[in-house]
């Protein structure tokens, strides 16, 4: 999305009439008829559509997708999703995408969606899940129903989506009191995104908004309306899909005859690789070189939820808020307290340059996710003293990522495979062998290596840029004292409220040195990073009199790339890739009429750096959409700056070896 696109963001807002119906404020129009919002979307949008036969005809392991131009407070998406439980075979799939540039608070959410007692089972799941609703694409799970939540302008958020819609909603205000949402651009967007014979439904049948969609390819024909309006539209998209992708993004086509995949490391990447898989209806098998899960530098005992984000609409700022959402939804499945506390976090504007950062920050983002607090403010939230103040971020907090890892592990359809250790891969036919010497640990069409640095160890992977950085984090005892820290706190290292007793703080970077054993250089460093953040802290820890023998150190190695975006998708043959495309070491502007060398079904999903609880289990999504042939769940270049071919493509550029 544009760098711009969280500039001017606003929640919606809303007044409610005599009845407990909501109105938009912004555009003075109802969100659904008064009569029966239910009754309306059933005739305006279900049955134009024809849902409920096509939710009844889908194949095993087949899915839906619908696109939707105005979310508003739900309803269209609760009642297709709904029918689509009454309707469709057990292990089918509903993908739902839908575009809001105002969503609703969740206090308003609430109040409008208790107005349809029969879609409580849907709304209450929906609502468990509405935290972190933050400008930029969102992604919410429902089971076997996806919903992706593009949040912005929606020419801004349909231009960046990746996706081949079946059936197309257009809601939304009308076009006199929204405009925007009616142009042509826009509809041009539509017929980019829609699937070979798409359908479509509006409630609005004015001449503009025919002529408009015809222009782009879709026949359209009036309806009877719902209510008061006389006539509706019904629609079919008669031309053919576009594919605009440059060969080396495009999506693999091979497509496995079995849904079976091995994912290579229990990590944070590992694990939630398989779980979106998992609930995708593969079967996954999971090989782990130590005894369980989360061995290494997805151990920590808390891993904090930090948003460091550029003001400019960085690929990886939008990455982290979407990412930052989608974990801060999965953790309600998990014990807050013990495994998780959205306790917030605190970013100490600790210099001059900091402090000017923050400000261009804040400015950037909607207060909802981030708001800068003075000294006075700070201390009140942090409770300790402290010699800034700086930037709140209320809704994160940190999560013990054992805990995670073992719940994105614990599916059915998941096997753990403990004490195995890949050192090969092979292609044997039409799967993968990982193999130790003579040992077939596992054999699947797919895999994922997801062993962070040690991705690259394979001969298939070797080229990928990987860097590995030893940090130590320092455990200290919690005192009377120091059970007055309230939230996690940031400068130029963190320090996190106590879990089970042990305050967290860390963490060191350290480029130099392999060495697995934590030193007492590192300790001191992090107590005196301690000592940065919070002096008062410091002391109410005792951490200038504490024993090294009372420091409990813990170390572990980030695996970051060049370019500090994790590496997620499909793997391309290296040297083919370069021949193929040596054309553009001489032109990088054209684009060669050569399909990408793929390395079929082999992916990755590596390099999220400091950042992994944020990042890995939005990247399980990516990666599980790459495969399935979803729409992504971020934007397509959000998705292309994390794609493995970017090196091979830059190497190729500068005719580097």
């Amino acid at each position: 999305m544009p760098a711009h696109s969280t500039t001017g963001f606003q929640h919606a807002e809303l007044e409610w009439d005599a009845n407990g119906q909501p109105q938009s404020r912004q555009y003075g129009d109802v969100y659904f008829s008064r009569t029966s919002g239910i009754a309306e979307t059933h005739h305006v949008f279900l049955q134009p559509n024809a849902l409920s036969e096509r939710f009844t005809a889908l194949a095993a392991g087949a899915r839906l997708v619908i696109g939707e131009t105005g979310f508003g407070t739900g309803l269209n998406f609760l009642c297709a999703w709904q029918l689509f439980e009454r309707t469709a075979p057990p292990d089918a799939a509903l993908h739902f995408v839908s575009v809001e540039k105002h969503p609703l608070k969740r206090e308003d959410l609430q109040r409008a969606l208790a107005l349809w007692p029969e879609l409580q089972d849907q709304a209450q799941q929906l609502l468990k899940q509405y935290v972190a609703v933050n400008p930029g694409f969102q992604q919410f799970r429902f089971g076997r129903v996806v919903l992706t939540l593009l949040v912005g302008d929606a020419l801004d958020c349909l231009s960046s989506l990746d996706a081949q819609i079946d059936a197309w909603f257009l809601d939304g205000f009308a076009p006199a009191k929204n405009p925007e949402m009616w142009q042509p651009e826009l509809f041009a967007q539509l017929a980019r995104l829609s699937a070979l014979a798409a359908t479509l439904a509006t409630f609005s049948s004015a001449g503009d908004v025919r002529r408009g969609l015809k222009e782009v390819g879709f026949v359209v024909k009036r309806i009877p309306g719902f209510g008061h309006k006389w006539e509706s539209l019904q629609g079919r998209f008669a031309g053919e899909p576009i594919q605009s992708a440059k060969p080396w993004y495009a999506r693999p086509t091979f497509k496995p005859a079995q849904r079976k995949a091995l994912v290579i490391g229990a990590g944070l990447a590992g694990c939630a690789s398989a779980a979106s898989l998992a609930a995708r209806g593969w079967h996954v098998t999971v090989l782990e070189r130590h005894g369980d899960v989360a061995q290494e530098a997805s151990g920590n005992a808390q891993g904090v939820l930090y948003l460091k984000l550029s003001a400019h609409g960085t690929a990886l700022s939008q990455l982290v808020i979407s990412g930052f959402g989608y974990t801060r939804r999965l953790l309600s499945n998990l014990q807050q307290g013990r495994d998780w506390d959205a306790c917030g976090v605190l970013q100490i504007a600790f210099d001059y340059k900091e402090a000017a950062r923050q400000e261009e920050v804040a400015s950037a983002f909607p207060p909802s996710l981030l708001h800068t607090v003075d000294r006075t403010q700070a201390e009140q939230l942090a409770g300790v003293a402290l010699a800034e103040g700086g930037l709140f971020y209320p809704d994160a907090g940190w999560v013990h990522p054992p805990a995670l890892c073992r719940w994105m592990v614990e599916h059915p359809g998941i096997e753990l495979i403990r004490h195995k250790q890949t050192v090969e891969l092979r292609r044997d036919g039409d799967n993968w062998l990982a193999l130790d010497g003579d040992e077939v640990l596992g054999e699947a069409p797919v895999v994922i290596l997801a062993g962070a640095a040690d991705a690259s160890r394979f001969s298939q992977s070797a080229w990928l840029p990987l860097k590995r950085i030893r940090g130590q984090i320092t455990g200290l005892s919690a005192t009377e004292q120091s059970a007055a820290l309230r939230t996690v706190v940031c400068a130029k290292g963190y320090v996190a409220p106590a879990r089970d007793g042990l305050h967290t703080l860390g963490a060191s970077f350290n480029f130099a040195t392999n060495d697995p054993a934590p030193s007492e250089a590192e300790h001191r460093s992090n107590l005196d990073m301690l000592e940065e953040i919070s002096a008062d802290l410091y002391q109410r820890l005792r951490a200038d009199t504490r024993p090294t023998d009372d420091l409990h150190g813990r170390v572990a190695f980030r695996c970051t790339s060049p370019d500090y975006l994790p590496i997620v998708g499909p793997l391309a043959e290296a040297a083919q890739f370069a021949r193929d495309y040596a054309a553009l070491g001489k032109d990088a502007r054209q684009v060669p009429d050569t399909p990408c060398p793929w390395l079929d079904g082999l992916y990755v999903n590596t390099a999220h750096g400091s950042r992994g609880v944020i990042t890995t289990p939005l990247a399980g999504e990516l990666l599980a959409a790459w495969l399935d042939g979803e729409p992504l769940p971020l934007p397509r270049a959000i998705a292309e700056a994390c794609h493995p071919n970017r090196f091979l493509l830059r190497k190729v550029i500068r005719r580097t070896n």
